[in-house]
């Protein structure tokens, strides 16, 4: 074989009985957990959000690393689905603006939530999900579900969030300009929380892209890649994504960033 190859018999030796180099050992570890992330999200995250998931953890690794590995070990995350176009224009009701102006960034949380609705097939019929999303953290810090998407379950999906707010800051609530937040019900229960009502401009689908984004991504990661039979196992699996995969990475990246942002400070 070695004369074939014209490889040398002590080359061939040293080779086979060399040790794996510190590198090596250490792609072979950082691929590990690489997997175990990759197997938690249902193999659905690529290498810019594995990148991300690493860094949280305190583990160092370029990004350009992280995709070599994915790509060399069979990772691949799911691509985004190419958009359907802009939806059709709607007024919005006197007395209501934008207070957001595309301002999605926030310094403080509990200051500005957005909220919108989305709809979810299944073999029983349609599920609705109203979330209400902290621009601060990218907590889902409310959401409702139901069969009908009518100011109820808006309602109840903001009465979440304003049952799990830790102060009581100033919040502004911005959402388009659907007839459920535009309803009287609605703006009634804004007023009696302190909540200033926030709405899109007239043919402005961008102004509430910091929500539609959390409905991109939830629906690229997981929704899209199942068929529930029932609106129940929706529900949970709905609930699975918010609860145990979304906020808890949402913790994890802003617990990453506080500790940077302290050692920062610590520095002599």
């Amino acid at each position: 074989m070695c004369r074939c190859l014209r490889v040398s018999p002590s080359g061939y030796y040293a080779w086979v009985e060399r040790q794996p180099s510190a590198r090596a050992l250490a792609n072979a570890t950082l691929l590990k957990r690489m997997r175990e992330i990759h197997d938690d999200s249902g193999g659905i995250i690529g290498a810019p959000r594995m990148h991300e998931d690493l860094q949280a953890e305190g583990l160092k690794a370029s990004l350009n690393r992280v995709a070599r590995l994915m790509s060399a070990n069979g990772l691949y995350g799911r691509p985004r689905k190419k958009g359907r176009g802009a939806k059709r224009q709607s007024a919005r009701p006197d007395g209501l603006k934008n207070h957001l102006e595309w301002d999605f960034h926030a310094l403080e949380p509990e200051t500005k939530w957005v909220t919108d609705i989305t709809e979810i097939g299944t073999l029983e019929g349609k599920l609705y999900l109203c979330v209400v999303l902290d621009l601060f953290n990218k907590l889902i810090v409310g959401w409702s579900m139901h069969h009908r998407q009518d100011r109820h379950m808006v309602i109840r999906a903001v009465e979440m969030a304003v049952w799990q707010r830790q102060e009581r800051h100033h919040v502004i609530l911005h959402s388009d300009r659907g007839t459920q937040f535009t309803s009287g019900d609605y703006q009634r229960f804004l007023k009696q929380k302190n909540l200033t009502s926030s709405m899109s401009a007239v043919g402005h689908c961008a102004d509430n892209a910091a929500c539609e984004g959390f409905f991109g991504v939830m629906k690229r990661e997981r929704i899209n890649y199942r068929q529930y039979r029932t609106r129940n196992e929706a529900r949970a699996d709905i609930f699975d994504y918010i609860e145990r995969f979304h906020n808890p990475r949402m913790r994890r990246r802003l617990a990453n960033q506080d500790s940077k942002f302290t050692s920062l400070l610590n520095r002599p």
